[in-house]
């Protein structure tokens, strides 16, 4: 169980209620390898000590993600052109191992509807401050309106119990209920890295040993292509083996990474 603490008296009580939310444990004189931190600018992930990449949190209005939003290549990037934003902007696309939220951030930045789904407490509370943050920013909230979020794993969404039936956590803390199959299932799971390199950062390796890897990502595969109503996308390393030892309808390669494109035909309904 991780720890959340902060360093300001005023969010003594919002933090315990973040613990209570989430199930972390409130202390504040935190004593591990990484913490929670409630400032009154965001929630972040701190890992103490002369290694550390820094406070690690997750911003839609500045930084790679508002760079990658006004300069990325639009709809004719590659990841668009795999999901299918490039034909059809009103796409349905549950990202289904949303992690920090930036792939998601682009999909709805082209005009999808975007479900991001999170199973990890960790990233789900750090993703959902950010999206609680960005919802008040004039500049992307039209975007934000686009996304919708969710805690669980992916692998429970069954044709029996059906994305609808799975309560959401919105924007306001409200749970409703999602109405429709996606179009598109988006899947990014985590991949182990056998040795460190200068192409993996610090930051993504200190998130990487604190939630893991997605050691079950075939079982994931295989729940995904009975939902999605079009295709499920996989991101991959270039060099990766395909998930399930299942060959996609087709990929799609650039320098680091591929998108395995598979292409569904289940007739789904409501």
């Amino acid at each position: 169980m991780i720890t959340i603490t902060t360093p300001y008296s005023n969010l003594t009580e919002q933090t315990k209620e973040l613990a209570k939310r989430w199930g972390f444990h409130y202390s504040n004189t935190p004593d591990e390898p990484f913490f929670l931190q409630l400032t009154t600018e965001h929630l972040q992930l701190i890992q103490p000590g002369k290694n550390s990449p820094g406070p690690i949190y997750i911003d839609f209005s500045s930084g790679q993600v508002a760079h990658r939003r006004r300069f990325g290549g639009g709809k004719s990037q590659t990841m668009a052109k795999a999901v299918g934003l490039n034909k059809n902007s009103e796409l349905t696309v549950l990202d289904a191992t949303a992690g920090m939220g930036k792939d998601a951030f682009v999909f709805a930045s082209l005009g999808a509807k975007v479900i991001l789904m999170e199973r990890s407490p960790i990233s789900a509370a750090l993703l959902s401050d950010a999206l609680q943050r960005a919802a008040i920013d004039e500049a992307i909230s039209d975007i934000i309106e686009r996304m919708s979020f969710i805690y669980g794993d992916a692998r429970k969404l069954t044709l029996e119990k059906r994305i609808k039936e799975v309560e959401e956590v919105s924007l306001n803390h409200t749970s409703i209920q999602i109405k429709e199959v996606p179009d598109v299932i988006y899947l990014d799971p985590m991949f182990p890295h056998r040795k460190k390199s200068a192409l993996v950062k610090k930051e993504m390796l200190a998130f990487q040993s604190l939630i893991g890897d997605d050691n079950d990502s075939d079982e994931l595969l295989s729940t995904c292509l009975k939902l999605a109503k079009k295709r499920v996308v996989v991101k991959r390393p270039i060099k990766a083996p395909y998930l399930n030892n299942q060959k996609p309808s087709l990929s799609m390669n650039m320098k680091k990474h591929r998108f395995d494109i598979y292409v569904t035909s289940a007739t789904k309904t409501n």
